[in-house]
C-alpha cells in the first residue's frame, strides 16, 4: 500500500517542516517501470530533465521513498531519480532469491544504460552503498561523483545483527500501529506520526487483512554463510582503489554499524576520497537526520562542480 497523491504531498510537507527543511514545491515524482535483465524495476523520477543527475539507491529492507526528501529538496538543482532494488519496493522479488552484490551491480549497470545516464552522481545508502561501490569499481569514468552513506568495505557485526534481526521479521501483523511500535523501538529518533506514513510505502495489505513488510524477506533469518561476508568485503576493497571520481563517504555520527576509524579508512584507501560526519543520525542518516545530509552532499556537489 502507498500513500495517495494528497496523503503524500501532506507527508512531504509535515516531514520538511519536522526536519527544518524548506521544499520548492510539493510536486511529486513520476514513477515508472522498468524491464532489466528479465526483471521488473520501479523507479522514481523527480526531474527535472536536462539538469545535472543524480541516482540514489536505498538501503536494505527500505525502497524509494527514503529518499523522497532529499530528493524534493534537491529537485531545482539536481534531476533526481530513486531506483527501487530487486526484493525492495515496488520492483520484482528475485525468483531465485539471487541478491548478491554482482546482481545488484549488474542490475545498476543495465539501469544506467538504460536511462543514458552519463557524468552522474551516484548516492547510495547501506545495501544501496555497498552495491554502488561495487558498480563504481568498473565504471567510475561514468560517475561525476560517488557518496556513500554509512557503509563500507568494513562495518561492525553487532550493529549489522541488530538490523537484520528487524529485518528479517516475517510475521504479518494485524495492524500498521504494530509496525510502528516495532519501528520506534528499533530507531527511536523518529516521529511516530511521520513514521507511520512513511511505513505505508513500504507495507502491503494481504488477503486477510494482516500486513507485512514488501520487501523480500524469504532470504532472511537464515544462518548466514562467513565466506560470502568474506567475498563480499574483499569485493568491495578490490573496487575501492578503482574509483577514480570524487567520493564522498558519510557517516551517522550515532551509527553502531560504520564507525569514524571505519569511514576514515575507507576515505584515506580512495583516491579521491573524503568523509563527513552527520550529527544526530543514526546508521539511516537520511532519515534521522535529513537536513544534516542535506548540507554535507549541499558541500560535496560545490566542491566537486568548482574542480571542473
Amino acid at each position: 500500500m502507498s500513500l495517495s497523491p494528497e496523503e503524500f504531498r501532506e507527508h512531504l510537507r509535515l516531514s520538511s517542516a519536522t526536519a527544518g527543511l524548506k521544499l520548492p514545491d510539493l510536486t511529486l515524482p513520476d514513477a515508472h517501470h522498468v524491464i532489466l535483465r528479465g526483471m521488473r524495476f520501479h523507479y522514481l523520477d523527480w526531474g527535472t530533465r536536462g539538469l545535472p543527475p543524480v541516482l540514489f539507491l536505498h538501503g536494505g529492507g527500505l525502497n524509494v521513498h527514503t529518499w523522497d526528501l532529499v530528493c524534493a529538496a534537491l529537485k531545482t538543482e539536481r534531476h533526481c531519480l530513486a531506483l527501487d532494488q530487486r526484493g525492495h519496493g515496488d520492483s520484482e522479488w528475485s525468483p531465485v532469491m539471487d541478491y548478491a552484490t554482482e546482481s545488484h551491480a549488474a542490475d545498476l549497470d543495465a539501469f544506467v544504460d538504460h536511462l543514458g545516464l552519463e557524468r552522474f552522481v551516484l548516492v547510495g545508502m547501506s545495501l544501496g552503498g555497498a552495491n554502488a561501490l561495487a558498480w563504481a569499481g568498473s565504471h567510475s569514468r561514468r560517475l561525476a561523483a560517488l557518496v556513500l552513506v554509512d557503509v563500507g568495505p568494513e562495518v561492525r557485526q553487532a550493529g549489522v545483527r541488530k538490523i537484520a534481526a528487524f529485518t528479517s521479521e516475517a510475521t504479518p501483523l494485524d495492524s500498521v500501529e504494530e509496525f510502528v511500535t516495532r519501528a520506534l523501538a528499533f530507531n527511536p529518533r523518529r516521529d511516530a506520526t511521520l513514521l507511520r506514513r512513511s511505513l505505508l510505502h513500504n507495507l502491503r495489505r494481504m488477503p486477510d487483512g494482516k500486513w507485512i513488510w514488501k520487501y523480500d524477506q524469504r532470504h532472511r533469518g537464515r544462518a548466514l554463510d562467513p565466506a560470502a561476508a568474506d567475498r563480499r568485503r574483499q569485493l568491495l576493497w578490490s573496487a575501492v582503489a578503482k574509483v577514480s571520481c570524487p567520493t564522498l563517504v558519510v557517516r551517522g555520527a550515532e551509527s553502531d554499524v560504520f564507525h569514524d576509524e571505519d569511514a576514515a579508512r575507507l576515505s584515506s584507501a580512495l583516491p579521491d576520497g573524503r568523509w563527513v560526519q552527520v550529527a544526530n543520525a543514526g546508521h539511516t542518516v537520511q532519515g534521522d537526520n535529513p537536513a544534516g545530509l542535506l548540507a554535507a552532499l549541499g558541500e560535496f556537489l560545490s566542491e566537486v562542480a568548482a574542480k571542473r
